[in-house]
């Protein structure tokens, strides 16, 4: 089974933040792809199960961002 679920993320400006977040979100138990549009703040992220929002969130935070809702 694979859970794609997009997100929106405040702060990111440039490919280095991108990779703060990829990374972080990718160290996540479960997650097996992550696709970050700079110019949306959208984050979308596949995984082989449901991800809760603390989770996703606390992965954002790690890297220096917000999650947004």
């Amino acid at each position: 089974m694979s859970v794609t679920t997009t997100y929106t993320v405040n702060g990111m400006t440039c490919g280095h933040c991108a990779s703060s977040v990829t990374e972080e979100l990718t160290a996540v138990a479960g997650v097996t792809g992550v696709d970050v549009q700079l110019a949306t703040g959208a984050v979308t992220v596949t995984s082989t199960r449901e991800l809760t929002a603390d989770e996703v969130g606390a992965a954002v935070t790690e890297a220096g961002y917000e999650l947004v809702g």
